[in-house]
């Protein structure tokens, strides 16, 4: 029986994912909540999500910034395989960006549905005094809410300029495998590593605004 129970419990968190990916939000949140999974808790585990997405990127994109750097000290006929590690980096910061943006596009839509439950059960009470308070902590809610999405959306902001760099620098060695090329990129290393510093920065900010963000829903 436990088996069965453990099958069936599977299945149904499948099929509760594949309404969520399938863009069926409200239906996928009150089938959570049926589960005993509040809006508010998956507001959470969605930016604890999106803050370790962050914390990742941080590491590739400086993974990235020095797999560019070593292309510099590389000699002409090492080039070929230098450039196919630096188009790796390339794909691999694309991937940590799209990952950084789901999290954060997955973070807005629970919390418009929680934002919205809440506003319309303000109606429901009773006792003003508890109205207010609920209303207090509401809007409290809302404002540290739009001060965590404001850092990550800037974050996120910074990761284009240091991917376009980055794909510059591939097409350029693509087609230039020789020390012409290793002087451009060179040149432009120091403009790149200004923008990937300015991204881990924003990057440091948008997480320290996430756990601070985590803290006041564990301990309202």
């Amino acid at each position: 029986m436990k088996v069965i129970h453990n099958l069936t419990g599977f299945w149904l968190l499948a099929l509760v994912a594949a309404l969520f990916t399938t863009g069926c939000s409200t239906v996928y949140y009150d089938t959570m909540e049926k589960l005993g999974y509040e809006k508010r808790d998956i507001l959470v585990d969605r930016v604890e999500d999106a803050r370790d997405a962050q914390s990742d990127a941080q590491e590739t994109f400086r993974s990235s910034l020095a797999r560019f750097q070593s292309v510099v000290d590389t000699p002409d006929t090492e080039l070929k395989a230098r450039y196919e590690e630096i188009r790796d980096a390339y794909e691999e910061s694309q991937e940590s960006a799209e990952e950084v943006r789901d999290r954060i596009e997955s973070v807005e839509d629970v919390s418009e549905a929680l934002f919205e439950e809440w506003e319309d059960e303000l109606d429901l009470y009773e006792s003003a005094s508890l109205r207010r308070s609920s209303e207090r902590q509401l809007r409290d809610t809302r404002e540290q809410y739009e001060k965590l999405i404001g850092r990550m959306h800037k974050a996120e902001s910074r990761m284009e300029p240091v991917l376009q760099a980055f794909e510059d620098q591939v097409l350029y060695l693509k087609h230039n495998l020789n020390a012409q090329a290793i002087g451009a990129l060179e040149s432009e290393l120091g403009r790149i590593r200004s923008d990937v510093d300015a991204l881990i920065r924003n990057m440091e900010a948008s997480i320290a605004e996430s756990e601070a963000f985590i803290r006041r829903f564990q301990n309202p």
